[in-house]
């Protein structure tokens, strides 16, 4: 079966975009920037008269912005990226506050402020930090400054040395999960996913399709590539939003997306949208890992069950009772992440077992749930 099958070529945007309120736009590194790596301030005013368009139709936008280290990298007369830990930071550290100097005097002209929002992982794993984040950000909003948000490079050294949220998509994608914004929009220079000709193709409705259209390959300046695109749809369509990718610098595009014309790719929702709550348990890095037997994983990946202790083969990493864990098949593909009933030496004690013999290994006050399905949310698969 080709790919065309499975797009949704149909896609009626406008009816897509029509109830949408609020949405996320993150601006790759690359398409903030002229032609001499530094950044492109006709660019960033454009984006800002657009937003302010979309501001006077009643729609809330919050923007992910790349750019810092390339922007501390041309303020500080560098020709290459550090290899150091100290002087990345320290780049970047300069990078923040030109980056943030470009967003305001970009909105200025349209009265509007900017408020800079910096973030690392661990804000998005800890559920007090992430409705601290949607309140913050709403806050913003309701004062009529908008939100510009990146991750914190200058402290966060993971995301430094090892690409963990993906040139911000990932990073756009949870902050999508935190405002349950309708809508994430993606610009970069590309002009979506491309098929085998090179051309686009409108719209998906499946991951694992649009995954064998990867090109090898990614940009100079930005860490991620349109892998951490598809994975960025993949969070936001698994808990019942839109995904748009397309290309930054094609006139009034922000508007002419949100106003349902036909742009880039799109990722149609799959399902009902998340509550809140489940859309933090599927956005928390798990504390430690349960591995489970194929019949366990299709009843919590296909049909909707709890986890019970019969299907555990392994436990790892060390963690509490309902602390966040990942829950992976047999092919140590992630499967779903949930909120933990028991400690994970408790697990080990019971692992294999039926629902009575853990009760005679535990004390009547056990669990016959590891993770119910009510504290459970899918995120693997397509």
């Amino acid at each position: 079966m080709d790919s065309k099958s499975h797009a949704a070529s149909t896609v009626d945007r406008r009816l897509l975009f029509t109830e949408v309120r609020s949405v996320v736009v993150k601006l790759g590194t690359q398409v903030l920037s002229d032609a001499q790596s530094q950044l492109d301030p006709a660019f960033f005013t454009s984006i800002a008269k657009q937003v302010k368009e979309l501001h006077d139709r009643g729609i809330r936008v919050t923007i992910v912005s790349s750019g810092a280290a390339a922007a501390g990298r041309a303020e500080l007369g560098l020709k290459s990226r550090p290899s150091d830990l100290a002087q990345l930071q320290a780049v970047a550290a300069v990078g923040q506050r030109k980056l943030m100097d470009a967003w305001a005097i970009a909105f200025e002209p349209f009265g509007l402020k900017v408020a800079q929002i910096l973030l690392t992982r661990d804000d998005i794993d800890h559920r007090t930090r992430f409705l601290n984040l949607r309140n913050t950000v709403h806050a913003c909003h309701e004062l009529g400054a908008i939100p510009i948000i990146n991750e914190n490079d200058t402290i966060s050294t993971d995301e430094l040395v090892r690409i963990t949220f993906g040139d911000n998509d990932i990073l756009a994608a949870l902050v999508t999960q935190a405002l349950r914004a309708e809508a994430l929009v993606l610009l970069s220079v590309v002009n979506g996913v491309l098929d085998a000709n090179k051309q686009r193709v409108p719209s998906f409705d499946s991951i694992e399709v649009a995954t064998t259209h990867l090109m090898p390959g990614k940009s100079t300046l930005g860490k991620g590539g349109m892998n951490s695109k598809l994975e960025a749809a993949r969070i936001v369509t698994g808990a019942g939003e839109i995904l748009v990718v397309a290309h930054g610098r094609e006139e009034n595009v922000l508007t002419s997306i949100c106003a349902g014309h036909d742009i880039g790719t799109i990722f149609v929702a799959k399902g009902s949208r998340r509550t809140g709550r489940s859309r933090w348990i599927g956005s928390a890095r798990g504390k430690g890992r349960i591995i489970v037997d194929a019949g366990a994983a299709k009843a919590v990946a296909q049909n909707n069950k709890s986890l019970l202790p019969a299907g555990i083969v392994r436990v790892e990493g060390t963690f509490t009772r309902g602390e966040v864990i990942d829950i992976v098949g047999p092919d140590d593909a992630l499967l779903a992440r949930g909120l933990s009933n028991y400690a994970s030496e408790q697990i080990e004690q019971i692992k294999g077992l039926k629902t009575g013999d853990v009760r005679s290994k535990i004390g009547p006050e056990a669990y016959d749930e590891v993770v119910h399905r009510d504290n459970l949310v899918v995120v693997g698969g397509d």
